[in-house]
């Protein structure tokens, strides 16, 4: 296993359970010093960080408010820490019904969604190094319009356009920003945001054996590699770029 993250510090949001943990996971065995974790939920966060051992701090919060987001900034101030990597990742899955959606659904969905990525990176540039990098969890639904999931589909296609803008913002200070759109992957989200049943959850998986090329779906360590690799100096030469990760499903 390479060190590619000796001595550096991460921030994880959404990194108590998925493609959060996965990633917080990885960025330690790789070497990072400390890695930061945050969640809604204080049992899954205290699990993921007891999993995750003394290097990993657990920070409860919701990316849509704006008070944990300070509170989080001032917790990495307070340690005497500077991030090397902000991975973006929390959100929320939901379906909506287009002509019946409430506003309560809307601003759920968007507020996590497309404020709590603004918000999260705009919070915490102060305590990120100058040549640093964000990585954003996008979807490989910015480009599709699946039905029953408008909300959901147009907030992953701002946090796509957030990583070509930012690229931008922020090239003054060599930081890159990136952004990874995984396909269907086995995460809580089926349960907890979708609702699926066992029966649709294998539905599901029917469908993409049959239509994308590898023919299964994914599992969260798989969508962390590619996070790594964004993340670290081996993509030193990669700015505003989305990078799906689907097993071929959107692509071909």
């Amino acid at each position: 296993m390479s060190n590619r993250f000796s001595n550096k510090v991460a921030l994880v949001t959404g990194g108590s359970t998925g493609i959060g943990f996965a990633a917080a996971e990885a960025f330690l065995r790789e070497g990072a010093a400390r890695v930061y974790i945050t969640s809604r939920s204080q049992d899954t966060l205290a699990a993921a960080a007891a999993t995750l051992g003394a290097k990993a701090v657990p920070v409860r919060g919701d990316v849509a408010s704006l008070e944990d987001l300070d509170r989080l900034k001032k917790q990495v101030e307070s340690d005497g820490e500077k991030l090397d990597v902000i991975f973006a990742n929390a959100g929320v899955a939901e379906y909506n019904a287009f002509g019946t959606t409430s506003e309560a659904e809307f601003d759920r969905i968007i507020g996590i969604n497309v404020k709590g990525v603004f918000f999260t990176v705009q919070t915490l540039l102060p305590v990120l190094r100058d040549g640093g990098a964000v990585v954003l969890t996008s979807s490989i639904v910015s480009a599709k319009g699946m039905p029953n999931l408008s909300l959901y589909n147009a907030s992953k296609a701002a946090v796509r356009s957030f990583a070509r803008t930012w690229a931008n913002d922020l090239k003054e200070r060599g930081i890159r920003v990136n952004a990874v759109s995984p396909g269907v992957t086995e995460t809580p989200i089926f349960v907890n945001g979708l609702k699926l049943t066992q029966e649709q959850q294998e539905g599901f998986a029917a469908y993409v054996k049959q239509s994308a090329p590898l023919g299964r779906v994914a599992v969260p360590a798989e969508i962390a590699s590619a996070v790594l690799f964004l993340a670290s100096d081996d993509a030193s030469y990669i700015t505003g770029v989305e990078l799906s990760v689907d097993g071929g499903l959107a692509q071909v």
